[in-house]
């Protein structure tokens, strides 16, 4: 995961909110007559080449890229601040 900013592609409106998208194997034995499982093994984690990522605000998910390019194409401006203290 890159640390960039990601802006939704979908909703246009998110860009704080987000969640990685992981994925598990895990082996397993099924018995062929019942279908009971018989034995299953430990989880191991599966490394994609491209993380995917989904929007908090309105559950889109996709690969990095999208949310990166949107976030480039659209780039948020900081704006200055003025205190009204006195």
């Amino acid at each position: 995961m890159l640390e960039q900013p990601y802006f939704c592609p979908n909703c246009r409106s998110n860009r704080v909110k987000f969640q990685l998208v992981t994925t598990y194997t895990q082996p397993l034995m099924k018995n062929a007559i019942t279908g009971a499982i018989v034995e299953t093994g430990d989880t191991v984690p599966v490394s994609d080449a491209e993380p995917t990522i989904q929007c908090r605000v309105c559950g889109f998910a996709g690969n990095e890229q999208r949310f990166l390019k949107q976030a480039e194409k659209e780039p948020r401006v900081q704006t200055p601040t003025t205190s009204t203290l006195f």
